[in-house]
């Protein structure tokens, strides 16, 4: 028979099973607080759906989005409008960005499926002069300061899904995607590999056990 703590661990699981939101979308507007009001090339690795893509897409002259995934690709070019001034394209973050360089580089909780420090040195060459990348990702939870944003995490991720969802028929659908793997990266570690490639890149611990790098190529 399972404990108490089990069976509300599992009631909990059930609960935000049944009231489900988009942790990654919750960032997106911050992630746009990053980045000038107006600029020219921009590129989304991992794009998923889109929904960065599209808003990006308000700001950029051009928005090009990348994913491995050739299913969500396919949604996310029927998602968006053909006036857009935005493309999809199945490709490998390592060997297919687009050429650029790229004013703006986002990637959204695609980072730990790569190679940590490969990937943010490919970012950065595709990087335009004075471009600003801007990435959300994952981390493997190991100091006490991790485990208290946790716990924190637990109820505000429940009320936000049940008010995310109050009212609707179905649960609203997110763009996120299932991890391939968990982090296995934990917060210092990141903080220090990252800033070796991108000197004096700005990392900070999230809710919703997420981080954040901003970094503007000289």
């Amino acid at each position: 028979m399972a404990s108490l703590p089990q069976r509300l661990l599992q009631a909990l699981d059930r609960f935000n099973a049944a009231h489900p939101w988009d942790h990654n979308a919750h960032y997106h507007r911050w992630i746009l607080r990053q980045l000038p009001r107006r600029f020219g090339s921009a590129l989304d690795v991992g794009s998923g759906s889109g929904d960065l893509v599209r808003l990006l897409a308000t700001r950029a002259d051009e928005v090009q989005g990348i994913d491995a995934d050739p299913v969500i690709t396919s949604r996310a070019r029927a998602l968006t409008p053909e006036a857009t001034p935005a493309s999809f394209t199945v490709a490998d973050a390592m060997t297919g960005l687009p050429a650029g360089p790229h004013d703006v580089i986002t990637c959204v909780a695609a980072l730990h499926h790569l190679p940590f420090t490969d990937a943010l040195a490919t970012f950065r060459r595709h990087l335009a002069p004075g471009g600003t990348l801007v990435v959300l990702g994952v981390f493997r939870p190991q100091t006490a300061t991790d485990h208290l944003l946790g716990a924190v995490a637990v109820p505000l991720n429940a009320a936000t899904g049940w008010l995310k969802n109050k009212g609707r028929r179905a649960p609203r659908p997110t763009s996120m995607t299932a991890r391939t793997r968990p982090a296995d990266m934990t917060f210092p570690d990141i903080t220090e590999a990252a800033r070796t490639v991108l000197p004096g890149a700005r990392l900070r611990r999230r809710l919703f056990w997420r981080y954040t790098l901003t970094w503007r190529q000289p």
